[in-house]
């Protein structure tokens, strides 16, 4: 089941909610592994097929020195550190004011060229009066005339001086105004650069804040990570001690016991508390395939998990207490919701080739997948193997489920009075 999540790398909705916290975490490790797996296979493919040299160093290329001080250490100078040292806060608003009044000196220069310009171009063709030279012509033939029209001309030269004066100073108020204005919009432009040089400054403390917390949060993922191994080899110690283990991890080796024979035919009597009935066992007998995944998990047990005595006590006289067939999630918890803290099932699920072990604790109720591959059983993400399905709820009666929550199996939850939810299995 594991393996076959690891080749999709992908895990439906419903079943991902049969996992608890613990089994979820060591799922996406395994999953992750997988992927840097894959990945590091790509790229040694990749480097294999292009062959690229290598690109040679350069030799001779720029180099950093720094500037030593009377102690020969670095020299470095903190501002703010001097009593002579202005604020950096008083230090911007100075450099922003210089560059606003600059900025608009520069502005007002080409303004008042631009005026001046204009105005030599209105008024130079003013000056020279037609009208002069006529009288300049009957000068010659009146002396009077001569002394008028001098005295007119000169009144219309100061008529234009004043008019040209009031338009100049006209365009000096106005270029003083505009250079003003400016230098106010330069000064906010500036300031609200700064506010937005803070903001951000602010955004990267909160960035380098989060890198922290998520640095921390991997620690403590790698310490729960060492710490479940030490556990996993505490407690596959202690299972071999008792003798019930079917095969170890990569780190302890051991080889898979051969599968028990497939029995007989002969027929089982079944005596439990709600069930005493006689089941046939006809071997040999194939089904077809439904389309159902019901129906399918039923010929799956039926075919693979019955000549195995999955559900049978020890001394296979009957079905275990414990036992339940493909009831659902909610089924499950209305059954241990009648218990106290501690009660437990199995049962077959209802979506994969599989067990789920349902417990309930003091606040609520914990579902663990159990993997029934290879002729073996396991929690999802353990590494100890039973070769039957008593010896795991047998060895977890003693031993937690897992050491964080210390989920250990009390009481077994049996059948509701009048009905068998397993029967459909056996038939």
């Amino acid at each position: 089941m594991l393996q076959q999540i690891l080749n999709d790398m992908c895990i439906e909705p419903e079943l991902l909610a049969e996992l608890n916290e613990e089994q979820k975490q060591i799922l996406f490790l395994k999953m992750r592994e997988e992927q840097v797996r894959r990945w590091k296979e790509r790229e040694a493919r990749l480097e294999k097929m292009e062959k690229v040299p290598q690109r040679p160093k350069k030799v001779g290329g720029k180099c950093v020195s720094w500037l030593l001080g009377a102690d020969s250490d670095v020299w470095v100078w903190v501002m703010g550190e001097h009593p002579a040292d202005k604020p950096y806060e008083q230090i911007c608003d100075e450099i922003m004011a210089e560059r606003a009044a600059q900025q608009a000196q520069r502005e007002a220069e080409e303004l008042r060229a631009k005026k001046e310009a204009e105005l030599v171009k209105r008024f130079s063709g003013i000056y020279v009066d037609p009208e002069l030279e006529s009288w300049r012509e009957e000068e010659k033939r009146q002396a009077q005339a001569r002394q008028a029209a001098a005295e007119e001309q000169s009144r219309r030269e100061e008529e234009l001086k004043k008019r040209e004066a009031e338009e100049r100073r006209k365009a000096e108020e106005e270029v003083r105004r505009l250079a003003e204005e400016r230098t106010q919009q330069i000064y906010m432009d500036l300031k609200e650069v700064q506010r937005s040089v803070k903001v951000q400054e602010r955004e990267d403390k909160e960035w380098q804040e989060t890198l922290r917390k998520s640095k921390a949060a991997d620690l403590r993922r790698r310490s729960i990570a060492k710490q479940m191994r030490e556990d996993h080899r505490r407690r596959s110690l202690k299972a071999l001690e008792q003798g019930r283990v079917a095969a170890m991890s990569k780190a302890f080796g051991g080889a898979k016991p051969a599968p028990p024979p497939k029995p007989k035919p002969r027929t089982i009597t079944v005596n439990t508390e709600t069930l005493s009935r006689v089941i046939e066992m006809k071997p040999g007998v194939r089904r077809t395939l439904s389309s159902s995944s019901r129906d399918h998990i039923v010929q799956w047990f039926r075919e693979e998990q019955l000549p195995l005595r999955a559900g049978f006590q020890r001394d296979q006289s009957g079905i275990s207490p414990w036992f339940h067939g493909i009831i659902t999630r909610q089924e499950a918890e209305a059954l241990l919701s009648q218990g106290e803290p501690g009660s437990f099932l199995v049962r077959v699920s209802e979506r994969i080739k599989g067990y789920v072990l349902s417990y309930r604790c003091q606040d609520g109720y914990k579902h663990f997948l159990i993997d029934a591959t290879e002729n073996c059983y396991m929690l999802l993400g353990d590494q100890i193997k039973f070769p039957t399905l008593t010896d795991l709820v047998e060895y977890h009666e003693g031993e937690p489920i897992t050491m964080s929550g210390g989920e250990q199996l009390l009481k077994p939850c049996g059948q509701r009075p009048g009905c068998v939810d397993y029967s459909n299995l056996f038939t």
